[in-house]
C-alpha cells in the first residue's frame, strides 16, 4: 500500500479536527440565575443606615502638599491612618497641645494615631511644611 493515501488521511484528519476545535456549534445559554452564595459575595452599593457601626477605617491622604479629607470626623479614641502618597516626609500634628503627632511619614509609608478621648475639635498641620492644615472632629 502506498505512503501517500495515508499521509492524505492523516492530513485531513488533522485540518478537520483543527477546524472543528476553533468552531464552536454550541448555543448560548442563558444567564444562571443568582444563588444564595452568589448574591452574597457581590459588593454592596447600599449605604450604612446611621445606627450601623462604621465599616472602613478613618484615613487622611497627602498628596500634593494636601491633607485629604481636610476634614474628618471620627470617634473618640478611634484609629486614624495616614497614608503619605506624597513626594516629601510629612507629620499630622495637632496644632495645640499633645492630642495626637504622627512623627516624620517618609514618602510611600503610612502611619497612625489615636484620636482624642474627648469630643471636640482639633486644628492640625504638617509640623515641616506649616501651609499644610486640617480639623479632626472627634464626636
Amino acid at each position: 500500500m502506498s505512503r501517500f493515501p495515508t499521509r492524505i488521511v492523516l492530513s485531513a484528519t488533522v485540518v478537520l479536527l483543527a477546524a472543528a476545535g476553533c468552531s464552536s456549534t454550541a448555543t448560548p445559554s442563558a444567564p444562571a440565575a443568582p444563588t444564595a452564595s452568589t448574591a452574597q459575595s457581590a459588593p454592596s452599593s447600599k449605604a450604612p443606615s446611621p445606627s450601623a457601626p462604621t465599616v472602613t477605617a478613618a484615613q487622611i491622604t497627602i498628596n500634593n502638599f494636601a491633607f485629604s479629607p481636610a476634614k474628618l470626623t471620627v470617634n473618640p479614641g478611634e484609629t486614624v491612618t495616614v497614608v503619605n502618597h506624597d513626594s516629601a516626609t510629612h507629620t499630622v500634628t495637632a496644632s495645640a497641645g499633645s492630642a495626637f503627632d504622627t512623627g516624620p511619614i517618609n514618602p510611600g509609608k503610612s502611619a497612625t494615631f489615636k484620636a482624642p478621648a474627648t469630643t471636640g475639635t482639633f486644628p492640625y498641620v504638617c509640623s515641616i511644611h506649616a501651609s499644610m492644615h486640617g480639623t479632626l472632629t472627634v464626636g
